[in-house]
């Protein structure tokens, strides 16, 4: 009788550690980043700061060309302002690869971004083109860059 029982407990025990594997969400997860990097062209195309800002997380971190690193949301939405208000200040940005971590909770997307501003030196329109990785976390079900970093591919023109 104990035999039984021992060997019922291990089978019971087998078939726990058997579980299926949680579903793969990455095709799902890298569409809903993708619509996000859309909604945050149309963001910055709105000059919108706190739109902006939204898309980041709370600890997230920015780095980009001249600028030191931005360690909050405020720091960014800060440098956000400031950025923004250039009259000729203009962003678009597409993804070229969007990669999905296996469990689901993290992704990066690098891709291209056109940037057009005033140079400060010589107070005209230029434009910089260059490329972005951004590093995204799932929390609370929605897709946050904690990590965004660009640099350009060359001198900007004017």
């Amino acid at each position: 009788m104990n035999l039984r029982i021992e060997f019922t407990a291990i089978v019971l025990l087998g078939l726990l550690g058997c579980a299926p594997p949680p579903p793969d969400t990455r095709e799902a997860d890298a569409k809903a980043i993708k619509d996000d990097e859309v909604a945050w062209n149309k963001d910055w195309a709105a000059k919108d700061a706190d739109k902006i800002a939204s898309h980041y997380a709370d600890d997230a971190m920015l780095l980009i060309p001249d600028v030191p690193i931005q360690k909050t949301k405020d720091g960014i939405k800060n440098t956000l302002k400031q950025v923004l208000a250039d009259p000729n200040w203009s962003i678009s940005f597409e993804n070229d690869k969007i990669d999905v971590s296996r469990s689901g909770d993290l992704a990066y997307v690098q891709g291209h971004y056109t940037l057009t501003a005033t140079d400060e030196k010589t107070k005209k329109k230029v434009t910089e083109k260059g490329k972005y990785v951004t590093v995204y976390k799932k929390q609370d079900g929605s897709w946050k860059a904690v990590q965004d970093i660009n640099n350009e591919d060359e001198t900007p023109k004017p």
